[in-house]
């Protein structure tokens, strides 16, 4: 028996990849005093749709980020950014969980209704 819907296992892949982001973001910051540390990021948007396409090999593609400012020791983490990163990523984990909510309360609604 099927416990799951399409939608369900996209949120679920949503929730995981806001996840990965949260912890990309963690590190970046936890790394903020290594010298030569290149901030790493990945593209959620085209993360997704890989996933949805069945084209995740191993996890998001992380990349470092072109185009910040680096401090002498070579490191070029920005805190303003990564706070702004983390926020999003909290938002985007919230709404999954939503509507991954809504999503479970749909199904319930459904098997209960048999029952009236």
């Amino acid at each position: 028996m099927q416990t799951t819907t399409l939608l369900s296992d996209a949120l679920g892949r949503y929730l995981d990849l806001a996840s990965d982001q949260l912890k990309l973001t963690a590190s970046n910051m936890a790394n903020i005093d290594t010298p030569g540390y290149k901030t790493l990021d990945f593209d959620f948007e085209q993360e997704f749709m890989r996933q949805q396409a069945g084209m995740d090999l191993a996890g998001p593609q992380v990349t470092a980020v072109d185009g910040l400012v680096a401090r002498p020791d070579g490191n070029n983490v920005s805190m303003d950014r990564e706070g702004m990163q983390l926020a999003k990523a909290q938002l985007k984990f919230r709404m999954g969980e939503e509507l991954l909510k809504h999503e479970f309360s749909s199904v319930m609604s459904a098997i209960h209704a048999e029952t009236k």
